[in-house]
């Protein structure tokens, strides 16, 4: 009895800590849909123009390429960190950087976790994709940066679907901002993060906080998604 008292008043004293804005609280949270935003921002460009590539041509390696693809989405978080951990500590291949523990290598390890998965997605919109209006768009002249831009423009459901999933990926790892993070308050501290620090220390309160918020995060996300899928069936169907 006592330890449900204890645990009620955490989940009490968490809705006080949102409602009341507390400033730590709304820092961290703050920090994290930054970091994980400039990180899309960062792989967007390239995961684009590598999906196209990989759904419209053929070359040698190809497979090769998309085996590595496959994999890395299966890659453990915390692995990725430890090899951006050895790429950054002070003996490492870019340790004259100095980004270990900043949030520079937070976003590094969010853009290598966003970039397959925007690849992948991206990939596979494109083959689903009407093989026509490739065609068409050649035949009226356009460019082939042209008509990359009109294929995508064509399947921008599926390209922000795979937005939103990426970044719910991202903004709710652990193991690699754990790892290069450091978990440094006010710098690198993310939700996650900070999640298990509180969890570890036994206080809940900010913890049943911040995970509330990953979870609502994770309800808006996903209901944008079903809402950008259901526009894409009507639009289907609209043809």
């Amino acid at each position: 009895m006592a330890e449900s008292n204890t645990l009620i008043d955490s989940f009490l004293s968490a809705l006080h800590l949102l409602l009341n804005g507390d400033a730590v609280l709304w820092q961290i949270v703050g920090l994290s849909v930054r970091t994980s935003l400039i990180a899309l921002l960062i792989a967007a460009p390239f995961a684009l123009v590598c999906g196209y590539i990989l759904a419209i041509r053929s070359f040698s390696g190809r497979r090769f390429i998309l085996w590595l693809l496959q994999t890395s989405l299966a890659f453990p978080t915390v692995l990725l960190g430890l090899l951006l951990y050895m790429l950054f500590s002070r003996h490492g291949a870019l340790g004259q950087w100095h980004w270990l523990f900043s949030s520079k290598a937070l976003i590094a390890g969010q853009t290598l976790m966003a970039f397959p998965i925007l690849v992948a997605c991206v990939m596979g919109a494109v083959q689903a994709a009407d093989p026509r209006l490739a065609e068409t768009a050649l035949c009226l002249g356009a460019s082939k940066t042209q008509v990359m831009w009109r294929v995508l423009l064509e399947c921008r459901f599926a390209v922000v679907a795979a937005f939103i999933h990426a970044f719910g990926r991202i903004i709710s790892e652990v193991g690699c901002a754990m790892m290069v993070g450091g978990n440094i308050a006010g710098v690198t501290r993310t939700m996650t993060t900070a999640i298990a620090l509180e969890t570890s220390k036994g206080e809940f309160a900010q913890g049943i906080a911040l995970g509330l918020v990953l979870l609502c995060t994770a309800l808006l996300l996903n209901a944008v998604l079903m809402l950008v899928q259901g526009d894409a069936g009507s639009a289907g169907s609209g043809r």
